[in-house]
């Protein structure tokens, strides 16, 4: 009974997919990118902490791996929930929506 509990839990990713994450992070492209979107080098050393302790959990079955995993997964999932959106979703559309665009006008810039 023991020993199926413990095989029942499963990495939320494969350990493939850690480590292609990290040499995605890790790539030429990326690393340009993340310097030109934020002006600094992408920092990668978590998904290969993440790839061990993946491969750890999978040979050895190590409580230690598994709650890293656990709570390297809780991290990137609040830190994705931090953002909030940058429009605000409209639940009706404008009343006016039907009306001809007012070309004559300019806009405001």
């Amino acid at each position: 009974m023991e020993r199926s509990e413990v095989t029942a839990w499963r990495p939320p990713r494969t350990c493939d997919d850690y480590w292609s994450e990290f040499r995605h992070c890790k790539s030429l492209w990326n690393c340009f990118h993340h310097y030109y979107a934020y002006g600094t080098s992408p920092s990668c050393q978590q998904w290969k902490v993440d790839y061990n302790s993946c491969r750890d959990w999978e040979k050895h079955r190590s409580t230690e791996a598994k709650e890293a995993l656990q709570r390297s997964e809780r991290s990137r999932v609040a830190e994705q929930r931090k953002f909030i959106p940058v429009w605000e979703l409209r639940r009706d559309p404008p009343t006016d929506w039907h009306l001809p665009l007012n070309q004559d006008k300019p806009q405001d810039s």
